[in-house]
């Protein structure tokens, strides 16, 4: 825990810049914390690497942000990483880290009424299981499904476009689909992309009336706020906008500047250059 009116150094990693909707998330609690983010754009995608790949890239990412940038916690704000290197990220650095998988694991266990949950994300992540994995150590029944169109669809900035919506709205009617002919009665979506947040609204048009959508990225920053204490997380709630933020990418620092604002809902500013190497 993070003593009394003391702004922690905390630490966002993803492989792209999708993260940039988790680091919104903490941003909103921890309004006074200095943050340095990191999108390791030079390798990804993740989900095409072996895990041993996996394993070292981001252990690389972390190290960077914990020696160079003086992160007291990170925040693997990565599906793929969380799913397949946080073993590996623990053991590479000497502060607490936090993925994105068991969080919203342990949230869609709060709010379901059924035990029956479904997860939206991408191929890679979907192809891991580690959601499965997750919410069945909730003691959750779960259903997942890869949605493929989704992250184009956003970066295109189609968030709120009829042609997203009826995207949504087949992915969800296959998987109710599936759920019904497996005798399950689902009441609780996981979006597990970070690139999901900002079609939220979407999601929530196309779920069953009384049915919960749950936000990885706010998961994530409830998760960090237990851990670093809710005096921290609490402060000053509306200074959000003279947080502190360092933004870093190995490759296309253009588009991240470009995009990254729809990501953070703020601009992202100048993103620096850096090279992990190979």
């Amino acid at each position: 825990m993070v003593p009394k009116d003391m702004a922690p150094a905390i630490g966002v990693f993803d492989s792209g810049f999708g993260g940039l909707t988790v680091l919104r998330a903490l941003i909103e609690r921890f309004p006074r914390a200095r943050f340095a983010f990191l999108g390791d754009t030079a390798r990804l995608p993740y989900g095409s690497k072996s895990r041993r790949t996996i394993a070292r890239y981001a252990a690389q990412s972390a190290q960077f942000l914990v020696r160079e940038q003086g992160a007291e916690f990170l925040v693997i704000a990565c599906n793929t990483a969380s799913a397949l290197a946080l073993d590996a990220i623990q053991d590479a650095v000497p502060v607490p880290v936090l993925g994105v998988i068991e969080p919203g694991a342990k949230a869609s266990r709060a709010a379901s009424q059924t035990g029956d949950v479904l997860v939206v994300a991408t191929e890679a992540t979907v192809h891991s299981h580690a959601y499965a994995a997750a919410c069945t150590a909730q003691g959750l029944r779960v259903l997942e499904k890869a949605c493929p169109l989704l992250v184009p669809l956003v970066e295109e900035g189609w968030t709120d476009h009829p042609v997203t919506a009826e995207v949504i709205e087949i992915y969800l009617n296959e998987l109710r689909a599936e759920a019904e002919s497996r005798g399950m009665n689902p009441d609780t979506l996981v979006l597990g992309c970070t690139h999901y947040p900002l079609l939220r609204p979407l999601f929530e048009g196309a779920v069953r009336p009384g049915a919960k959508v749950i936000d990885s990225a706010e998961a994530v920053a409830q998760a960090a706020a237990r851990q670093l204490g809710s005096n921290v997380a609490l402060a000053e709630p509306r200074a959000a906008a003279e947080t502190k933020i360092r933004c870093f990418a190995t490759d296309s620092v253009e588009k991240f500047e470009r995009l990254g604002s729809r990501f953070l809902g703020r601009p992202v500013g100048h993103v620096e250059l850096i090279d992990l190497g190979d």
